[in-house]
This record gives C-alpha cells, sequence and structure tokens, in this order.
C-alpha cells in the first residue's frame, strides 16, 4: 500500500469516523447504560454500537486489512496481524467521560503499517470536531458545518510550556518528575484522544502519559500529531510502537515538536 494509497483511503475513514459517531449520539442524547468489563474498564451500549457499524466499513474499504477493535478484542476475538498492515479501533474513548456527560469523548481509526500510524481519525461528536491525518503535513481540523482548516504544532513559548494531561488519570509523581526538567507556564485537562489533537493544534506544547493505554487509544491520536509536525516517544526516546504482542502501551510522551 503505497502512500497515495493510504491517502486515500481517508476520506472514507473520515465518513465511517463521522457514522458512528451519530450512532454513539443517539444513546448518548437517550440515555447511557454503562456495564463493567473483565479488566474493570467501563463499556456502554454505544461502544458495542459503533464498533458495528466502524468494523464491517473497514472491511469494505480495505477487504483483507484486519480490523483490531477494542469490544471484539474484549470478547476474545484476536484477528492475525502477522502482515503487519492492521486497522486499531477504539469506538469510543473516553468511555468515562462519555457517561460522565461531559463531551470529551472520541471515535478513533487509525491504519498501522510497519508498527507505524499511518492515517488517523478522530472525531468527537458531540462536539462536531474532527480530526485527520496521513502522514506529515497532512493534519486538517473539521468543524460539523465547516471546511477542514490545516493545523500544525506550534513552536515552544519562551516563557514555558502548556502541558496536557488526562481528565480521568490525573499527574504523579513520575509525570512531575518528569516535567521537572521544563518550564511549564499552564496545565490542561482533557479527555480521550483529544490531548493528542490539542498539542496537535498548537493549543499545547505536551502531553506525558505515565501510566495504562492500549494501543487503540493512542494510534489515531499519534497519527494525527505526527501529521501536524509532531511526534511520540517512550521516556527513553525510542518509538512508540504498535501490533505489540501486549496490546498495552509503555509510558509516553507526546511532543508538539521534532
Amino acid at each position: 500500500m503505497t502512500d497515495a494509497d493510504v491517502a486515500r483511503l481517508l476520506p472514507k475513514v473520515r465518513t465511517i469516523a463521522h457514522e458512528a459517531g451519530q450512532v454513539i449520539l443517539r444513546f448518548y442524547n437517550g440515555g447511557i447504560d454503562a456495564a463493567t468489563k473483565v479488566d474493570g474498564s467501563p463499556v456502554t451500549q454505544a461502544d458495542l454500537a459503533a464498533e458495528h457499524v466502524i468494523t464491517p466499513a473497514l472491511h469494505h474499504i480495505a477487504p483483507g486489512v484486519p480490523v483490531v477493535a477494542e469490544e471484539a478484542m474484549a470478547a476474545g476475538h484476536k484477528p492475525d496481524i502477522s502482515g503487519g498492515r492492521f486497522w486499531l479501533v477504539d469506538p469510543l474513548d473516553g468511555t468515562k467521560e462519555f457517561i460522565s456527560r461531559n463531551g470529551e469523548f472520541t471515535v478513533n481509526i487509525a491504519l498501522i503499517d510497519a508498527g507505524k500510524p499511518v492515517l488517523g481519525v478522530v472525531y468527537a461528536p458531540a462536539t462536531g470536531d474532527l480530526f485527520a491525518a496521513a502522514g506529515p503535513g497532512t493534519a486538517v481540523h473539521w468543524v460539523e458545518g465547516r471546511h477542514d482548516y490545516p493545523i500544525q504544532v506550534r513552536r515552544p513559548p519562551a516563557d514555558g510550556l502548556t502541558v496536557v494531561a488526562s481528565r480521568s488519570h490525573g499527574s504523579g509523581s513520575e509525570i512531575e518528575s518528569f516535567l521537572s526538567r521544563y518550564t511549564v507556564k499552564d496545565r490542561v485537562s482533557c479527555g480521550s484522544s483529544l490531548k493528542f489533537c490539542t498539542v496537535a493544534m498548537g493549543k499545547a506544547d505536551l502531553y506525558p502519559r505515565f501510566g495504562p493505554t492500549s494501543e487503540w487509544d493512542t494510534a489515531a491520536g499519534h497519527a494525527v500529531l505526527v501529521g501536524a509536525g509532531g511526534r511520540v516517544e517512550q521516556p527513553d526516546g525510542s518509538p512508540l510502537v504498535y501490533g505489540k504482542a501486549d496490546i498495552l502501551n509503555p509510558n509516553f510522551i507526546a511532543y508538539g515538536w521534532q
């Protein structure tokens, strides 16, 4: 699959994410029915319904490319990804935000090739914001009813960085130790993959995550940030890669600069 092939898939993936988001909104506006998965994380009927939209649609636009989706994996369905190219899907990232009704939840769809996210779409149905990219220099922000706006990271301000953190998971001693090497001017909180997008838009400079995440939580936002000129690495500087035997990510840092 060439870069051009990946770029041609992006509008279709955006449509799929948008359709899944409209399904989620029907649950969001009509009442939330939450349950708890085996790992203790919450799941709703909206997660399941959105995934049932996304998975067959991805199979349709890219036959033969396996789909690793959160709820199917939770049910024990793990596809063969040994070919190196596969989709990573979180049908509803930020379920806690969805349940608390603060609007900061997203549909995440990413295409992985050789361990790297080469395409990503993050759609926040409650606000109508959609972020998408398929390679460096391609990141855009679309708001319901408007045109695409190119986005890029900003030059780190001389008077200090803005750091974005998880609304649900807070901070900790490891994060504080890491941040001690920087001048931090401000801190903002938000849920789901919107943290990556906040850096990609140039509204923040750094997103450190020292705590558990899964590959489907980060891949789409990772792709958007790379498309906007940023990078995502482990604390030791090694890349954050996808397609590991264990779906859990190590700690990572999302930077608004190269």
